[in-house]
């Protein structure tokens, strides 16, 4: 039963069912059988965070085992916020409608900088101390997963502990740990001790980072014995042997992804220098058809969704997709469930694909050449070609499309105005091309749509040591952007470069950024992410408050020898691959997908062996 206060607050809101769980799928277990608490915290709203697969994943995992609770908690709207703080009501947890404070483990995905205020609102309405050093025993342990962690140092002084790669073994050990140690009566130091020597899980209070006079890193130590020097990442050697979720919560209140989607395969082969996702998540793993299969029907089965994403950073890259899709037809069409392959590549883009996976219903087509010249898709990698563009977008048109969408980035490394150029040379080249192909839809118009988003460099790519462009340079090429654009057909979509710049400094900070977070936090930064409640003259504000320079973070180049706040984590991608993939990047060359030939990344050692057999080709 929901508590007077929760009530009323809830007869306030817009959306009550944000708040109210009970959706088919949620999992309730008795308090008295439970000896593990966990709360899965997402920091972004309800819709945002139920279409998360990485939550769905752990969600079921953990609820496996008979005697630990996984719930949920998101971040709630302008209007829950402002009634839960006026009613005196904690964060809770969907499922219980316990208050954070009564878990064990408290757990953040950090899946976008911009979501870090967010984290702070959460812990302030679970009434929660920010800082570690000031919660003792008695609070749950506060642990973050997710690509964030990749330099978690701007938040390390607010965790426990956090973890670095992949959760499927990472937590389920750490959940270990702390029924043992809730068992033995261990005190927090020693428990979070025994979980260092977990792989991958980093304890932010067992390392010292000094600085240079001028505002560098000068080292980041260990000042524990038996803590690594550096963090290796964990990493699930064999996909088959995790089976995907089949059981999803199902949303009362429609998520922003509302549908099945199973994992095809993790990491990606192409190396795109840009592409932090592609180098956190190597090497490649994929899954066995047949388990795709199962998992795929029976996650239908079980939630009754009519449409399933394969979901990956590459999915037309797995060796055995048509058979995928074959076996997929072999049921779908039936059940009336259709196909949705969200990351498609323009160059083996092809009719066989478009036929599979229109079968039921016909989805958006999105294309992403990232630069609009050939010159600037050699220096970012992309390997794609105008004649492969051209190929892809002829097959679209054959096959019944009159809309495509273009996903570009501006302010890449080497940029000019004439690659900006490109960009509106491009669409308008795809709409000429449509024109010219006969087998095109009968009396239809076309429409391109340009979708283009600020480049942020990030750690552990080769675009790292780069600095950001500035925000008065993106803006001048957006301008010039549109005014390249000289058909109605082409729609232009740009990202504020604000929040872009706001990202880059979170993306390449310290921890001396700490601070400063829980300031622009109390001046009513939160939900940064969205445009509506994004203050930038308040962030500003605050940086000059604190005396910290943000171009310091975003806008500086990075030496090659440079201790930077991530050198303490190890993505199994070796410094020296990261500084030869920049400076081919500088000399505008290209390297090939790694499944067609290895170049040493430094991966392999993640799997104790080459991650492919080289004498096949799977592209």
């Amino acid at each position: 039963m929901f508590e007077p206060k929760l009530k009323e607050a809830l007869a306030h809101v817009q959306k009550p069912g944000r708040y109210t769980g009970g959706e088919p799928g949620s999992v309730y277990k008795e308090k008295e059988n439970v000896d593990v608490r966990f709360a899965f915290c997402f920091p972004d709203t309800y819709e945002v965070g139920m279409s998360f697969l990485g939550e769905k994943i752990l969600y079921e995992l953990l609820n496996e085992h008979e005697n630990w609770w996984c719930e949920r908690a998101f971040m709630p709207w302008m209007d829950m916020k402002a009634e839960m703080e006026e009613l005196n009501l904690p964060l809770y947890t969907l499922e219980s409608k316990d208050p954070l404070t009564a878990f064990d483990l408290v757990g953040f995905t950090l899946q976008y900088e911009l979501s870090y205020t967010n984290i702070l609102a959460m812990l302030d309405l679970a009434h929660i101390p920010f800082y570690a050093k000031d919660r003792d025993d008695t609070m749950p342990l506060l642990v973050a997963g997710g690509p964030c962690v990749c330099n978690a140092e701007p938040l390390a002084d607010f965790f426990d502990l956090m973890m670095l790669g992949e959760g499927e073994q990472q937590l389920p050990a750490v959940c270990a740990e702390v029924e043992k140690a809730k068992k033995e009566g261990i005190s927090k130091e020693e428990l979070l001790l025994r979980c260092a020597k977990i792989p991958g899980v980093y304890i932010p209070a067992f390392y010292d980072v000094t600085y240079q006079e001028d505002g560098r890193v000068d080292a980041i130590t260990p000042n524990h014995e038996g803590v690594p020097a550096r963090i290796t990442k964990a990493i699930i050697q064999d996909m088959n042997s995790v089976t995907p979720p089949t059981h999803f919560v199902v949303p009362m209140v429609g998520a922003v992804q509302d549908r099945a989607s199973v994992e095809v395969l993790r990491g990606c082969v192409r190396g795109c220098r840009f592409c932090q996702a592609g180098y956190l998540y190597r090497p490649m793993r994929q899954r066995d058809a047949g388990l795709l299969d199962r998992a795929a029907r029976d996650l239908c089965a079980n939630t009754g969704y009519e449409e399933i994403s394969l979901s990956s950073l590459s999915t037309s890259d797995h060796s055995d997709l048509e058979q995928i899709l074959d076996d997929f037809n072999e049921w779908a069409p039936q059940d009336h469930v259709s196909l949705s392959l969200p990351s498609l590549r323009i160059d083996n883009f092809s009719k066989s694909l478009v036929e599979k996976t229109t079968k039921v219903r016909k989805s958006g087509l999105t294309f992403a050449p990232e630069a609009g010249t050939q010159r600037l898709r050699d220096v970012i990698n992309k390997n794609i070609t105008w004649d492969e563009i051209e190929r892809g977008c002829n097959i679209a048109f054959e096959q019944g499309y009159t809309s495509v969408k273009l996903y570009f980035m501006m302010g890449l490394p080497t940029e000019t105005m004439e690659d900006i150029e490109g960009i509106a040379e491009t669409a308008q080249r795809i709409i000429e091309l449509y024109y010219k192909n006969e087998n095109k839809p009968k009396g239809r118009g076309v429409q391109v749509t340009i979708s283009c988003a600020c480049f942020v460099p990030k750690p552990h790519t080769p675009f790292e040591f780069v600095p950001m462009d500035t925000i008065e340079s993106l803006q001048a090429k957006q301008k010039h952007l549109l005014e390249s654009v000289h058909s109605r057909k082409i729609k232009v979509n740009y990202h504020d470069s604000r929040t872009s710049f706001l990202e880059a400094v979170f993306a390449k900070g310290d921890r001396r950024l700490a601070p400063l977070l829980v300031e622009a936090y109390r001046n009513g930064c939160y939900f940064d992410g969205w445009e509506e409640h994004f203050h930038f003259d308040t962030w500003m504000e605050t940086f000059e408050k604190m005396g910290i320079d943000p171009h310091f973070y975003a806008n500086r180049s990075i030496a090659v020898d440079e201790v930077t706040p991530w050198s303490h984590m190890d993505y199994g991608v070796t410094h020296e691959y990261l500084v030869k993939e920049y400076q081919k990047a500088l000399a505008e060359q290209t390297t090939m997908p790694c499944n067609k030939k290895c170049y040493n990344c430094g991966a392999s050692k993640l799997l104790g062996g080459p991650c492919f057999d080289y004498s096949k080709n799977s592209i």
